[in-house]
């Protein structure tokens, strides 16, 4: 059996340093995500019109600023992480969150600097997606590379779980905002707290990764061939690349569409905002434990079940899901319904994760990882919401983004079942036809 990491390569993995790699991971997202919950509201600061719409798409758009700059984070920061190591990878991605969630909490309003307001939103944003597109690939990698070989996918389902760990924090402190400020309040500096939160754990998380230990070595890092080999193991590898790609861009879509779901309801099914915050809280509470099971389920049974049958059944229930909420407009359709689509839809993230990370070989596993992630969530992770919004505001019908769900959940159905199984105890019994893992 040839395998991406030997049981040599594990170090031992220790719960705190699941812990540490998983809490910085979340905090990194929830820095980055916070500012979905509060598009409405930051769209009034940096971009005060008399059309509400309008409001709303500029600010969707400087969100998307963010990804533009996540693939050259990811071959920047990701190469850093091949070369130098996983661990000052990701001190240096998150102290560069942290300073870009602070200038973000602190830039003045439109009203009090004119122009400069939006302008140093937008670089503020472009610095959080360079930081978040090498964060990726440096924490997906350490996870698996300090794992056990049997855990692998438990291990990295720990990535997938911060961000609805992330998610969840947000929509609390989202809720909490809401109930205690009233709406003038949270509109004119409320949001603010929000961000200001987050950059209060910076000191706390720079700690937690200091304490991580390496698991790129120096004979690894410094081998004279590593750089030389580096585009044939690309070259080599394209086929669970753009597997990849196709992937994580479906997924992508799913995952900002449920991020939007706070202003979907808001704007186009007209509910409370109070309501609209605790449909992330129920779901991405859900989503954690969904996706620890689904990495755990793989690690027993393979990769490629999990997640092609949990794709199967997240296809068949959107439909139903947004029919529902839409038909009856209630916080119970509201929560229940996105609450079933976040578990079905997380069980395939880990073992995903996990597929892609161990099917790249060592020299370009932190680098490659990031970049296939990154491009994928630049290209739709910066879109999504504003396509959404843009088909509800064409159409009229409160189903649009069920339909864009359905297309995109049908292209990744396809691609799951194109991908090679690399779970080790699976490959052990019956390796797949045209499979090419590399040793690490």
């Amino acid at each position: 059996m040839h395998s991406a990491v030997g049981a040599s390569d594990t170090i031992g993995l220790k719960r705190r340093h699941v812990a540490a790699a998983t809490l910085g991971n979340a905090l990194e997202f929830y820095d980055f995500l916070i500012y979905s919950y509060f598009s409405i509201q930051i769209g009034h600061a940096f971009f005060p019109t008399h059309n509400a719409y309008v409001s709303l798409m500029l600010s969707l758009a400087m969100f998307g600023a963010g990804f533009l700059t996540r693939p050259i984070g990811a071959l920047v920061l990701g190469g850093y992480s091949d070369r130098v190591g996983r661990r000052p990878a990701m001190i240096l991605s998150f102290a560069l969150i942290g300073s870009s969630i602070v200038g973000m909490a602190l830039i003045p309003s439109y009203r009090t600097i004119g122009l400069a307001a939006p302008i140093l939103a937008i670089i503020a944003r472009m610095i959080q997606g360079f930081s978040l597109g090498g964060e990726v690939g440096s924490n997906t990698a350490f996870l698996l590379e300090a794992a056990p070989v049997r855990k692998r996918a438990l291990m990295v389902s720990w990535q997938g779980a911060s961000q609805s760990i992330a998610l969840t924090a947000g929509a609390l402190v989202g809720l909490a905002l809401t109930r205690i400020l009233p709406p003038a309040t949270l509109d004119a500096y409320g949001w603010r707290i929000a961000f200001l939160l987050g950059a209060v754990t910076l000191p706390f998380g720079l700690w937690l990764r200091t304490s991580l230990p390496e698991t790129l070595h120096a004979a690894e890092t410094h081998a004279p061939a590593a750089e030389a080999t580096r585009g044939r193991a690309v070259r080599k590898h394209w086929r669970i690349i753009v597997l990849g790609l196709v992937v994580l861009a479906c997924g992508t879509i799913a995952s900002y569409i449920f991020v939007y779901i706070t202003t979907y309801a808001q704007n186009t099914l007209h509910m409370r905002v109070g309501d609209t915050f605790a449909v992330g809280v129920v779901g991405n509470i859900l989503s954690v434990l969904s996706v620890l099971g689904g990495g755990w389920l793989s690690d027993k049974i393979g990769r490629r079940p999990v997640c092609i049958w949990s794709n199967l059944a997240f296809l068949l229930l959107i439909y139903p899901v947004f029919s529902w909420i839409s038909l009856t407009r209630s916080q119970a359709a509201l929560i229940g319904g996105m609450a079933v689509l976040n578990v079905v839809g997380g069980i395939s993230s880990g073992p995903f994760y996990t597929a892609l990370c161990e099917s790249l070989p060592k020299q370009i596993r932190g680098g490659g990882f990031a970049t296939v992630y990154s491009i994928s969530i630049a290209v739709f992770g910066g879109t999504t919401q504003l396509v959404v919004t843009w088909l509800l505001h064409i159409t009229g019908n409160p189903l649009a983004p069920a339909w864009y769900l359905i297309g995109a959940t049908v292209i990744c159905q396809v691609a799951y079942m194109l991908m090679p199984e690399s779970a080790p105890a699976r490959r052990a019994l019956a390796p797949p036809p045209g499979a090419a893992l590399a040793p690490g």
